[in-house]
């Protein structure tokens, strides 16, 4: 699996370079600026990219959208992205084609190496990983007349755990219920949310980003 990474901390660049090409994947790149980092997925055509937010030269939101653009220029790249904080508009950015293949994680998620790895499998996968505490704090904001009121506590509980990127057998082994519960929460989930199946649209990503938007 070939990986381009996009860091403007030297130690932190480095690190996960090392980090990842001890762990099986081929780091082709590692660039500290959005320009450079763009440049290399035309060039090295990567299955994924690990992306920080915030990079020269505002340190804002320049990372994220060269994230956006490199997926609107390479589409299928999948795309992880690193934070230092919970930023929520970041998060719904990039799911907001409906396509899978991203992931949102705090930086501190990196020192837990198995996690970080199985997250970066999943997004390469075409899935999704949404860091815990950006789901946890996300419950702790919602609004008045919110759509997620219809789902029950139990089915909130099932699509938290889909935005974190787990399966449902995962999910069914976390909330010690059946697959078959799993399943038949999700199904009602995309009803009361009114995601039908369409080709253009990954329904539990769909899914997430109501419950992210929410």
């Amino acid at each position: 699996m070939r990986i381009v990474i996009a860091e403007d901390d030297a130690l932190l660049r480095e690190g996960l370079a090392l980090l990842l090409g001890g762990e099986g994947f081929e780091v082709a790149a590692a660039v500290p600026t959005p320009g450079e980092f763009l440049l290399a997925v035309q060039e090295h055509r990567p299955d994924v990219a690990v992306v920080d937010v915030r990079m020269p030269p505002t340190h804002t939101d320049e990372g994220i959208r060269a994230a956006v653009e490199a997926r609107r220029v390479r589409p299928g790249l999948a795309v992880l992205v690193l934070s230092a904080y919970v930023e929520q508009a970041f998060a719904t950015d990039l799911l907001a084609d409906g396509v899978g293949g991203v992931g949102y994680l705090l930086k501190e998620r990196v020192g837990r190496v198995e996690e970080f790895v199985e997250a970066l499998r999943r997004v390469a996968g075409g899935g999704t990983a949404i860091d815990p505490e950006v789901v946890a704090q996300l419950f702790t904001r919602r609004r008045q007349d919110d759509p997620l009121d219809r789902l029950t506590a139990r089915e909130r509980q099932v699509l938290a755990l889909m935005a974190e990127g787990l399966g449902n057998v995962a999910i069914a082994s976390r909330l010690v219920v059946t697959d078959g519960a799993v399943h038949k929460h999700i199904r009602s989930i995309f009803a009361k949310l009114d995601l039908a199946p369409t080709d253009q649209l990954d329904r539990r990503v769909a899914a997430v980003l109501r419950h992210l938007n929410a």
